[in-house]
């Protein structure tokens, strides 16, 4: 029977920990699925979706993984998932859009955008977000994201709600289809 695990991790970067993790997964004679991988700071994150089988997949994916955590001083986390994985995205009845916000850099942006797609049970698949320095010196933000709109939200009065955040904040929003 076919298991599913997220293995995320969390250190220092260096060369070599994809390569590790990598590792690990293959040598439990699990497969790597799925996975996001950034360096964040100077610090490097992953989040994995692997899979296999066998009564103690779980177990060598720990050993493996406390192994790491040893060896290589990062922080891995492991855990099982309740069944399948979700049908690939989007999921069915919402449609794919992607929202863009930039301006300059201030507390609460992401929370106020996503604010308001989450209360119109939006689900964000994927975001992305930087802060990069402009020639004045400024810091400006940038943030992607990747959303399911359910089939009965309005785009434009959607839209209308991300402008009026952006507004708020200084930020020009977009909503575009993906």
């Amino acid at each position: 029977m076919r298991e599913w695990f997220i293995l995320s991790a969390v250190g220092r970067d260096r060369p070599g920990i994809v390569a590790d993790l990598a590792r690990l997964i293959f040598d439990c004679e699990a497969n790597l699925e799925d996975s996001r991988m950034t360096i964040l700071g100077n610090e490097f994150a992953a989040i994995l979706l692997c899979s296999g089988s066998g009564d103690d997949l779980g177990e060598r994916l720990a050993s493996g993984a406390r192994r790491l955590e040893w060896e290589n001083r990062l922080t891995v986390f492991l855990r099982p998932l309740e069944g399948e994985p979700r049908p690939a995205i989007p999921a069915p009845g919402t449609k794919l859009l992607r929202v863009e916000a930039q301006g300059e850099d201030r507390a609460g942006i992401v929370a106020r955008i996503c604010g308001v797609l989450a209360d119109r049970r939006v689900n964000i698949a994927d975001l992305a977000s930087e802060t990069v320095g402009s020639p004045s010196g400024t810091a400006l933000y940038h943030m992607t994201v990747t959303a399911e709109v359910p089939d009965p939200v309005d785009r434009g009065e959607l839209a209308s709600a991300l402008d009026a955040a952006g507004a708020e904040l200084g930020l020009e929003v977009t909503l575009t289809a993906v």
